[in-house]
């Protein structure tokens, strides 16, 4: 009886003491990202898209966003009062102009940043009055396949964040 207790012994110690392969995880190689360089770009395409609706192109508009872009408006009187009147007339009253006042962009990775601030949007109603109308945006921005930043979804609130 003594033999087989001291096999069993014997069998686990030897089975314990197998040279195993160890799996050992290399961790993923991923991208140096450039941080400064990518702010620039996003500067750069927040400029742009300023400067495009300066001119009045805005059938250049689209250039600057993602195809399934998904954009929410603020929803207080003045905006909603804007959006009418463009209804109103045929889409005639376009912004003149839009300064965006970023208070935070942060580079998620090497594909995803957000854009935080204060926008100022004006347009010129039918009567000649020049309108200011502002708001807080959150926007998410995505890199295509050809490394430019698009807007990709962007969330407006008329609360301004000061």
């Amino acid at each position: 009886m003594i033999k087989p207790v001291f096999l069993i012994i014997a069998l686990i110690l030897f089975s314990c003491n197998e040279k195993q392969d160890k799996v050992v995880a290399k961790p993923e190689q991923t991208n140096k990202i450039n941080v400064a360089e990518e702010l620039a770009k996003i500067e750069q395409v927040r400029k742009s898209f300023e400067q495009t609706v300066r001119e009045r192109r805005y059938g250049d508009l689209g250039k600057f966003t993602t195809k399934d872009m998904i954009s929410v408006g603020p929803g207080s009187e003045d905006w909603i009062a804007y959006r009418k009147l463009r209804e109103q007339h045929g889409n005639k009253f376009r912004y003149d102009s839009i300064k965006m006042n970023p208070k935070e962009t942060v580079i998620l990775s090497d594909t995803m940043a957000y854009d935080f601030g204060v926008s100022s949007v004006y347009y010129t109603d039918e009567n000649g009055t020049v309108h200011e109308m502002e708001d807080t945006f959150m926007v998410i921005m995505k890199k295509d396949k050809d490394g430019e930043w698009k807007l990709h979804r962007e969330l407006a609130s008329s609360l301004v964040v000061e």
